[in-house]
């Protein structure tokens, strides 16, 4: 007998995180610059950590409800309200999570059945599609092409619809290409879903890491709010990836089909870190401008980098990751990826580990001192020369 046997098909279905490889492989290695993991780093502002151990020295060492703290959803609704426009109930319209991670988790868990299929544009975080697999439903993918800046448009997007979408998963800032979408591309998508009646889930945890023009929250967009299942958090922004703190906002039949779930796995998020995140969002700002225009000067560096190194690269404008395609080297991402870390000890991430329109390119995160990135820039120079 073989244990093997007893695993769930839709998990022996998910390909290990390609991430997490690489990440694995550089923990054993010396000297090696890793541009591979997207975690800032910046350690968490004082004042939040403060608040936290403050917090701590008070008792609040309990659960919550399983939404999170009322404080805090009050929070995320006032700031929401503030940068974005929209409103919603902090009572039964918000659900603080564990990352959100759990977030997408628990969005198609609680909408999927089985088959149904979920529109996911590529290149795309590698969560996308495994979550949609594990709630039982179908990913499509729909590659988008740097000729395009990495844009999905409604053209591709109905080509690929059947009687059988139900959703469209979106996340702009796009990780791993740092694309945008405009208000006027939004809207188009916005028709799109409201055309064929589907749910769509928004991941805008890069939101406030925009650089060129203000970010559109999707749910802002005429008749979408009650549409999206918008997710966010506080691990890119204020540097808070440890912490696992995230939410989900939506209308309550949502909201609550979602709370369901977290309250039977979860229970709820941890009251620490939901202290600390009051904090962020009560005085984090300016702490959180001065990282986005560090990371603003880092992005420049790397793309006039990779473009005197004479790869071709999109201009990322928001996240903090850049996706120069290999093209020219005739090495396939993960080639290159594994003989640049055994050459010159550089951690990249395979472009096709965030779907197969990724092939030809590899992520890199900028979020890494100006001297890691530039070491790591003359050691790419180097590897490429050395291709011929």
């Amino acid at each position: 007998m073989s244990w093997a046997d007893r695993i769930s098909p839709a998990v022996k279905a998910i390909p290990p995180s390609g991430i997490r490889r690489f990440f694995d492989i550089v923990a054993e290695m010396k000297g090696v610059i890793s541009l591979g993991v997207g975690e800032p780093d910046f350690i968490t502002p004082w004042h939040i950590r403060e608040s936290c151990v403050y917090g701590l020295q008070r008792g609040y060492t309990a659960y919550t409800s399983n939404y999170g703290l009322l404080e805090l959803r009050e929070e995320i609704a006032r700031v929401t309200q503030k940068d974005c426009g929209v409103t919603y109930d902090p009572r039964k319209e918000i659900l603080v999570t564990v990352g959100v991670s759990e977030a997408l988790d628990l969005a198609m868990r609680a909408i999927l059945s089985p088959g149904d299929e979920v529109l996911v544009p590529e290149p795309c975080y590698v969560s996308y599609k495994a979550c949609v697999t594990l709630a039982g439903g179908v990913p499509v993918p729909v590659p988008t092409h740097i000729e395009n800046e990495f844009r999905v448009t409604v053209d591709q997007l109905e080509r690929l619809v059947t009687p059988r979408t139900k959703a469209l998963l979106i996340g702009y800032p796009n990780n791993p290409t740092g694309a945008i979408l405009t208000r006027s591309e939004l809207a188009a998508i916005a028709a799109f879903a409201a055309k064929h009646d589907l749910i769509v889930i928004s991941d805008e945890i890069y939101a406030n890491l925009t650089y060129e023009g203000a970010h559109t929250c999707f749910s802002s967009l005429p008749g979408m709010r009650d549409r999206t299942i918008l997710l966010n958090g506080f691990s890119k922004a204020y540097a808070m990836t440890g912490w696992r703190i995230g939410y989900a906002m939506s209308n309550p039949d949502f909201i609550g089909a979602m709370t369901k779930i977290h309250q039977f796995t979860m229970l709820c998020a941890p009251i620490t870190a939901q202290v600390a995140a009051i904090e962020a969002l009560r005085h984090g700002e300016s702490n959180m401008q001065k990282m986005v225009s560090e990371y603003n000067c880092r992005r420049r560096l790397m793309l006039e980098g990779f473009r005197e190194i004479g790869l071709e690269c999109f201009e990322p404008k928001g996240a903090f990751y850049i996706f120069p395609s290999i093209a020219k080297t005739g090495l396939t991402s993960l080639e290159f990826a594994e003989q640049l870390l055994m050459a010159e000890k550089v951690a990249l991430v395979p472009g096709d580990a965030f779907g197969e329109s990724g092939q030809g390119y590899v992520r890199c995160s900028y979020a890494s001192s100006a001297a890691n990135l530039s070491e790591a820039l003359e050691r790419i120079g180097r590897f490429v020369k050395k291709l011929g």
